[in-house]
């Protein structure tokens, strides 16, 4: 449609779109629910903020992402597209202030997390709204057999009644067959649509390399990356802080990542080695989403990650500018026996998950029956050491209790303070003169805060003092006083994990997890584990291919670099062979391009692995050379 390539050049200054990303924008404007599957950094935000700016109405975003949410819709406005987000921590004025521009409309898009679609102020809000279109961001989460389902995702068809000719768009980079058919099912598509492009990077490298000393050929590795950056991933936050250290002492630029680090420092880091004046960055499987940086040249997994889609999700940040990258998991004999091991530690006993839902009750001072809808801060280290509990299974605990949809975790977000002044204007001068002490403050807000009157604005109160001369302190103060006397609403930041309970606290005897939340989900992730063991273990299939056919490709054709093709690679190739096979390689490209299958068809009366030898030997030489598309040219 030459209306949204306008609205695609316009806003996002792209003159084309991606391959098959407008077929989904189409099929979007033409009213049809539709599943995408695009591979990490293959541009799922394009498919669903195009086709919204060009219908009429309020598109509604479900990601349980909150990161991503703030990012986005910053972005969006920063090109002058009307955005919100709603997620849990805010004030319930500034949820108000949302839902009206949503109904009135004067938003183009709302972003909710899954959470809040349980709650009867939404569903009161999405009534009035006229809603062009429903984004489901990270579909597989509502899928019992995706690898991170999460129960508030099954709301999203409920409420769908509402909305009734509203289509619906899946956007997911990983799903195996059976989570795809089970994403249209769970949303009530009314008839099948899937988008898939195929999960082949034919520029990123897969390697499985077992090795005792990780360390020694982890450093190896990055002393080979010139340009570009890398990620080392580990299961342990612990670990981040001594690998990075020890990389640091061998003069390798490194920080470390994970999701117990104040946001502050979190976004610090990140934004250091986004610009590359940090090269690597150590972080757990919090580091990754939603960041979209293209010269990231290796990967690096030092423990086994849960799954294949965890994996190929953030090996898949390798290579997103399609030059040449790769990536390493190195697996040590113990390896296999500890992803076991953390396997069992993952699901509790259910009388442990039910004391430890207790205690929180017992330590928040939530009676039995309250705290519905309610946000509490939540310190987990102070928990555990007040109960004697280990991190590991009350956090275990937490994920599976959130799963089944009694409460809802925040990680700790460093919002601004923000004010939104309730007062109308002919009540101001009146304020003013009965209240002198504010004059000053109030002043500043009017004059340096556009749209404060109207909306939440954020402040920063260190920038109030520089500017007003007021020390912080008193700042702080008046801006309470101002919330006690109805002025205005005052929210000061707040850098502190919560837990937002989603239903009233229930006794103990009616505490349950239902199967498809616990035991069921327990036997599917023993069966992820065992797909990464056999994907460890198997030297015979190149990595490539692995990968592909456990998410439904039937590929034949193998990457030729990986460790797998690398090691058949060094097959004898006797001079007579090498000759023929050669001259067949060049007849074959004196006119034409063509892929390493072509060449393999064309050279069938020998191994598979000799032809290989040969054409590595080739353009190793600089007799054949191969671009981005993996076309082979003389």
């Amino acid at each position: 449609m030459v209306l949204t390539r306008n609205i695609l050049q316009q806003y996002w200054g792209y003159p084309s779109f991606r391959p098959m990303q407008e077929d989904i924008v189409d099929a979007v404007v033409n009213g049809n629910d539709t599943l995408a599957l695009l591979p990490t950094g293959g541009g799922k935000s394009i498919c669903f903020q195009v086709p919204a700016m060009a219908m009429d109405g309020v598109c509604i975003v479900i990601t349980p992402l909150i990161s991503l949410m703030k990012d986005q819709v910053m972005h969006l406005k920063k090109i002058g597209i009307a955005a919100a987000a709603i997620f849990s921590g805010m004030h319930y004025n500034e949820i108000e202030i949302a839902y009206n521009q949503a109904a009135f409309g004067m938003l183009k898009f709302l972003y909710v997390s899954p959470e809040r679609l349980m709650t009867d102020a939404f569903i009161e809000a999405l009534k009035k709204m006229k809603v062009c279109l429903l984004a489901v961001d990270e579909s597989h989460c509502i899928s019992q057999w995706g690898y991170d389902f999460r129960p508030p995702y099954l709301k999203i068809a409920e409420i769908r009644q509402y909305i009734p000719h509203t289509p619906v768009l899946a956007l997911t980079a990983t799903a195996t067959p059976q989570v795809v058919e089970d994403i249209q099912y769970r949303l009530g598509f009314k008839k099948n649509n899937v988008f898939q492009t195929s999960y082949e990077r034919k520029n990123v490298t897969y390697n499985v390399i077992h090795e005792a000393d990780k360390f020694g050929l982890m450093y190896r590795l990055l002393q080979k990356m010139k340009s570009g950056s890398g990620i080392v991933y580990v299961r342990s936050r612990k670990r981040t802080k001594i690998i990075a250290d020890w990389l640091q002492s061998v003069g390798i630029s490194a920080s470390f990542y994970h999701a117990g680090l104040d946001a502050k420092t979190r976004d610090y880091r990140q934004q250091m080695w986004m610009d590359g004046k940090i090269k690597v960055i150590v972080a757990t499987n919090a580091f990754g989403m939603g960041i979209d940086k293209p010269d990231v040249r290796l990967v690096i997994h030092l423990d086994l990650p849960d799954s294949l889609e965890a994996y190929f999700q953030e090996a898949g940040r390798a290579g997103r500018d399609l030059q040449p990258s790769e990536a390493f998991l190195l697996v040590a004999d113990t390896d296999i026996n500890k992803l076991k091991e953390n396997l069992d530690s993952s699901y509790p006993e259910l009388d442990k998950i039910r004391t430890i839902y207790n205690a929180i009750g017992n330590y928040l001072q939530i009676p039995i029956g309250a705290g519905e809808n309610q946000t509490y801060d939540f310190n987990i280290d102070a928990f555990i050491q007040y109960y004697n509990f280990s991190l590991l299974e009350v956090y275990n605990a937490i994920r599976l209790i959130e799963r089944e949809g009694y409460f809802v975790t925040s990680e700790a977000l460093n919002t601004p303070s923000k004010v939104h002044i309730r007062a109308g204007r002919e009540d101001l001068y009146r304020f003013q003169i009965e209240y002198k002490e504010y004059d000053t403050l109030i002043k500043y807000m009017l004059r340096s805060l556009p749209g404060v009157l109207s909306d939440f604005v954020n402040i920063r109160e260190e920038m109030i003092s520089q500017k007003t001369g007021l020390p912080i302190d008193v700042i702080n103060k008046q801006l309470a006083n101002l919330d006690r006397l109805n002025f205005l609403n005052y929210i000061p930041r707040n850098d502190k994990p919560q837990i937002q309970f989603l239903t009233p606290r229930i006794d103990t005897r009616y505490f349950s997890l239902s199967n498809e939340i616990y035991r069921n989900r327990k036997d599917d992730a023993n069966k992820r584990i065992q797909a990464v063991i056999d994907f460890v273990n198997n030297n015979e299939d190149c990595r490539s291919v692995q990968l592909l056919r456990y998410f439904g490709e039937d590929i034949k054709k193998t990457c030729g670099k990986c460790d797998v093709c690398s090691s058949k690679n060094k097959m004898t190739v006797s001079e007579e062979e090498y000759k023929a096979i050669s001259e067949t390689i060049i007849n074959e490209l004196k006119d034409n391009e063509a892929d390493v299958h072509e060449i393999l068809n064309a050279s069938k009366d020998y191994h598979e692995e000799k032809v290989m030898t040969v054409i590595k030997w080739m353009l190793d030489n600089n007799i054949i050379r191969q671009d981005e598309e993996g076309m082979l040219k003389l």
